[in-house]
């Protein structure tokens, strides 16, 4: 599943994809960022990279299928 997150005060969102089966958690682990009750969202991407975002400094949260994107002569 693809994520991105808008950081406030960041030229560039936060893009990288995470399993399918985490899209519950994490849709769940983000509610809670943004109601206050975490002051980090950690988020573990598919490669095993942890990302940390300041529940504060996040502007917005897009949860996304996996779908490719073909872009031109791609077949």
């Amino acid at each position: 599943m693809d994520v991105r997150i808008g950081v406030t005060q960041a030229a560039r969102e936060l893009a990288f994809e995470v399993d399918d089966d985490q899209r519950d958690e994490l849709h769940g682990r983000v509610e809670a960022a943004l109601a206050g009750a975490k002051d980090v969202l950690w988020v573990i991407d598919r490669k095993g990279r942890e990302v940390a975002i300041p529940s504060a400094k996040i502007a917005y949260v897009e949860l996304g299928t996996s779908d490719e994107r073909r872009i031109g002569f791609g077949g």
